[in-house]
């Protein structure tokens, strides 16, 4: 009876989308696309701005550790998923899926407080401009990363530090496709009253904190944009870029709160759907931010179109040379 009492599982199976099992194989296409399309779009987003001198800025460093992000967090959890979706290897052990939760949980919320900073970066240079360089400086950003790393590691944690202190002796179906951590947290046996408190305190601090302070960035930003007596096209541009910046971490936030309380407050959500939307908060801000920070920022456009111009007339070059050598 006492073996039976300490027993737990230190093995689990991943059951996401449980009403689509007979056509897994063909969910696995278009998770790989939006695989390689997170890693192509970043990637390249990354490679324009580290090869164009004009872009080491401040505002353009926040958006290469945007996508050294979303990059990471995606690798964290879609590689391990499209094995289980072709391969059926849908088992992780205990250790591996505590680690899966850390690092997914743990980037998400870095890229929260990243979205916290580049707003309040965009409301320096736009409603502060004359004083920008004098505030935003290496020192600056020094400061906010060792806060960013400290908030988000010692939180996330203290989330994996509780889950794991769980035993799991009843079922080892994990209802997601990767290692979310009330999708976890509800297989225990013991009491998880703090680690729903713990994953309420997440909701509070990243959410209930970084939301806020986001919106008021904007609404300053946008204030001081209606304000100007002869709106021009750079003004416009402001307006409609953080309008839209400011759509889309609504949609992260809304999604990624929806995912977190669907378990603490046991909200009747179809498991397919909670599935989906865990990885959408995932991936859905991965694809569309170099859309949103790359191709619509029209210094990245120049970037890129001048490396590709190099690109072609080395190439041009390269082949003319030896024309030329053989008419001499």
């Amino acid at each position: 009876m006492l073996e039976a009492w300490n027993f737990s599982h230190s093995t689990f199976v991943f059951r996401g989308f449980p009403a689509l099992q007979e056509h897994r194989r063909l969910l696995a296409l278009p998770f790989t696309a939006s695989y390689l399309s997170v890693l192509l779009g970043n990637s390249l987003l990354l490679y324009v701005i580290c090869s164009v001198e004009s872009l080491h800025s401040p505002m353009y460093l926040l958006i290469c550790m945007l996508c050294v992000i979303d990059i990471l967090v995606v690798t964290a959890i879609i590689p391990n998923m499209l094995l289980g979706l072709l391969f059926d290897w849908d088992e992780i052990s205990l250790a591996g899926c505590l680690t899966q939760m850390f690092f997914t949980h743990f980037l998400s919320s870095l890229e929260s407080t990243l979205l916290l900073v580049m707003a309040l970066d965009r409301y320096v240079a736009i409603c502060h401009p004359l004083r920008y360089t004098e505030i935003v400086d290496s020192s600056l950003f020094m400061k906010l990363l060792l806060f960013t790393l400290l908030r988000s590691g010692s939180i996330m944690g203290t989330l994996v530090g509780l889950a794991d202190s769980l035993r799991f002796c009843s079922s080892n179906l994990i209802q997601h496709c990767y290692c979310d951590h009330m999708a976890l947290v509800s297989l225990a046996c013991d009491s998880t009253e703090k680690n729903t408190a713990a994953g309420l305190a997440v909701i509070i601090c990243f959410v209930g904190v970084d939301i806020p302070l986001i919106f008021f960035s904007y609404m300053k930003i946008l204030s001081a944009v209606l304000r100007a007596t002869a709106p021009d096209e750079d003004r416009w541009k402001a307006f409609h870029t953080c309008g839209t910046h400011l759509i889309i971490m609504m949609c992260f936030y809304l999604v990624g709160s929806v995912t977190f309380l669907s378990h603490n407050l046991n909200i009747p959500i179809p498991t397919d759907v909670n599935t989906f939307m865990g990885l959408m908060y995932i991936l859905f801000p991965a694809t569309v931010n170099p859309i949103i920070y790359g191709v619509r920022t029209k210094e990245i456009r120049n970037g890129f179109f001048r490396i590709f111009k190099l690109r072609v007339q080395t190439a041009m070059t390269v082949k003319v040379a030896p024309a030329g050598k053989r008419q001499m």
